[in-house]
């Protein structure tokens, strides 16, 4: 867009650009993969050592292509290794058979079947067949039965996904978990500003008159904190008043943040945000603040990037710090340090990441929020600074924290508890367990893919819903029974329109109003919207329209049955995509209010109402269960 349509112009490249050449025509075997994220390595990845013939080599890379190409679904590094793994481990197979297929349109259903055979003991079956599939699906050159086998709904996996004893946290384990965590936070904030303070003094020469070593710390400090390292000889090692003050991990972590710190902040993030892990690891230290550092309650909005997501990948997140009144006893009860990082919200933990990695992030020209210093590294990276975090350090953590589970069902006194398994997965589970609201994704994949494999904690929610269910079933037993006018009531009131206005509580011409539906609230008539308890007397009700079901006010009349049947039905049908717990609290109480109603009328009307139904009723009640009709 250009200036004068409001827009700003789009990001070019410069005059002359072309880009890389991601196959070459000499190598067509070698697919060059370039990371979205311009701080992940470019790879080549290398199909001629797939144990297939060439025409399958070739026609795998092609495939891989496909998956990887600019606007593809695989943009990370990490994503399109595990293609390639998936493409080399069925190739493997392949290579192991008595007659292998040698071209695409040779594979067969049979060729799957005997891959997943294979791993049929695997607890992360359904995803591996359902990533060796996607990346089948765009081979080119196969054959129509196998294409239509990739096709198919996979019964195996889809009842092994159903059964997988996925299971949150109970809320004590969850509790031990952050405590954990937000130990080791504390005191890697204690332990890094102390050496940053040590620094500082080093700098502006505070440290003068202090013995010799503790001089030495300071000036170790401070080129930790600029350099990532420690003094060296010409060799490479530690010079020696380096080595008498202690190992080399000891120096560069007390400045910087170790590989279980990090792990412990990213824990205390998918928790506290219920975000996935690729979207905490890879978040960007950039942020904005709406409270303006007023003085009031602080909030930071933070750009979170779910790739997976497509045109909706990228997702401000607002981090909230709670009031200062709500602080935990926890945390009044601690050290100064404590108070200060306020680590029982995701903005206090997010703000006091940021500190603590500023000075990292700065030697690295970075813009992530986690960067850290590793002992070593894979590969030939070796010790150094780091972005991110990979899955091997939450389970380090949690090998390291030994975070004792609940005792199992009738285990003695005397027994031990099992250790528990921390993993981000089950940390978002039980995020979405006790918020009861989808992160980053919708409500219906909240119910289906989440709560409906969960197997923890199940009795304890199902009698939390049970209870809501009945408080607001009581809710509405305890309203008193709305004024219904029957069928016989129309037909009299054209006799006697005061004898019937009076049965009711209104005069003949409110009456009248109300019967040519003049006076319609959409399931009901507003015979006095003047004198609402939803509003000041005197004063016109503004109330939503799904209150008037418990108004003095209402009065419900023949005419409203098609509305209340198609309202009531959309209510039962949101059970489907809604949480138990939240369609307790948000539906319950209208649902049992419409269903007294219909109880109470004729079930003949009823099933004529039904059957009445125009398409301008199905339109007015999507209006209104959309909140479009709510005033503002």
């Amino acid at each position: 867009m250009n200036a004068e349509g409001g827009g700003r112009p789009g990001a070019l490249p410069p005059a002359g650009y072309r880009p890389r050449r991601r196959v070459s025509t000499e190598t067509p075997l070698q697919v060059l993969f370039i990371p979205e994220d311009a701080e992940e390595c470019s790879r080549v990845f290398d199909f001629e050592r797939l144990t297939v013939s060439p025409e399958l080599q070739l026609a795998f890379a092609k495939g891989f292509v496909q998956r990887t190409k600019a606007g593809g679904r695989l943009r990370r590094l990490g994503s399109a290794e595990k293609s390639y793994r998936f493409f080399r481990g069925f190739a493997t197979y392949l290579g192991t058979l008595n007659t292998p297929p040698a071209r695409p349109q040779d594979l067969l259903p049979v060729h799957l079947d005997g891959w997943r055979l294979e791993r049929l003991n695997y607890t992360s079956l359904w995803h591996q067949v359902g990533e060796l599939i996607s990346n089948l699906r765009t081979v080119p050159g196969l054959g129509p039965e196998f294409r239509t086998a990739l096709n198919q709904r996979q019964p195996e996996h889809a009842n092994r996904r159903r059964g997988r004893a996925n299971s949150s946290y109970s809320r004590a384990e969850n509790q031990r978990i952050l405590n954990a965590a937000r130990h080791d936070v504390r005191q890697a904030a204690a332990r890094i500003r102390a050496g940053q303070e040590l620094a500082d003094r080093w700098r502006a020469g505070d440290l003068d008159g202090e013995p010799p070593h503790q001089r030495r710390r300071g000036r170790l400090a401070a080129f930790v904190e600029e350099h990532a390292d420690v003094p060296r000889t010409p060799s490479g090692g530690p010079q020696w008043w380096v080595r008498q003050l202690g190992t080399v991990a000891e120096h560069v972590e007390a400045v910087h943040l170790s590989a279980l710190e990090i792990a412990a902040f990213v824990i205390l993030l998918v928790q506290m945000t219920g975000e996935n892990e690729s979207t905490i690891t890879n978040a960007p230290a950039g942020h904005h603040r709406p409270d303006g550092h007023a003085g009031g309650i602080a909030s930071a909005i933070v750009e979170l990037d779910k790739p997976r997501r497509g045109s909706r990948r990228h997702m401000d997140r607002p981090l909230v710090d709670l009031p200062k009144w709500a602080g935990s006893e926890t945390e009044a009860a601690g050290p100064e340090s404590d108070r200060r990082d306020r680590l029982q919200s995701p903005f206090g933990v997010f703000m006091l990441l940021h500190e603590l990695a500023e000075g990292p992030r700065r030697l690295l020209g970075s813009d992530r929020l986690l960067v850290w210093w590793a002992r070593s590294g894979g590969g030939g990276m070796g010790p150094g600074l780091r972005t991110g975090a990979a899955g091997n350090l939450i389970r380090a953590w949690s090998q390291a924290r030994r975070i004792p589970a609940d005792p199992a069902p009738g285990a003695g006194p005397d027994a031990q508890p099992p250790i528990l398994d921390v993993t981000l997965g089950r940390l978002r589970l039980t995020y979405n367990e006790l918020n009861q609201e989808p992160v980053a994704h919708t409500e219906t994949t909240l119910v289906n893919d989440y709560l409906l494999r969960n197997r923890g904690n199940l009795a304890e929610y199902q009698r939390v819903v049970a209870g809501a269910l009945a408080r607001e079933v009581a809710k509405a037993r305890t309203h008193a029974a709305m004024q219904v006018l029957t069928a016989e009531e129309v037909a009299e009131a054209a006799e006697h329109p005061a004898r019937v206005a009076a049965r009711h509580g209104m005069d003949a011409a409110t009456l009248r109003r109300l019967l040519a539906a003049e006076l319609d609230t959409v399931m009901t008539g507003c015979v006095d919207h003047d004198n609402s308890p939803h509003a000041p007397a005197g004063q016109p009700c503004r109330a939503s329209f799904m209150l008037c079901l418990s108004c003095p006010c209402a009065r419900a009349a023949p005419h409203h049955l098609p509305l209340q049947i198609l309202v009531r039905d959309e209510l039962a049908n949101r059970r489907t995509s809604t949480t138990p717990l939240r369609w307790a609290e948000r539906f319950a109480l209208p649902h049992t209010q419409l269903d007294d109603l219909l109880d109470r009328a004729d079930p003949h009307a009823v099933a004529e109402a039904r059957d009445s139904i125009t398409p301008e009723h199905r339109r007015l009640a999507e209006r209104f269960l959309a909140r479009e009709l709510d005033l503002p």
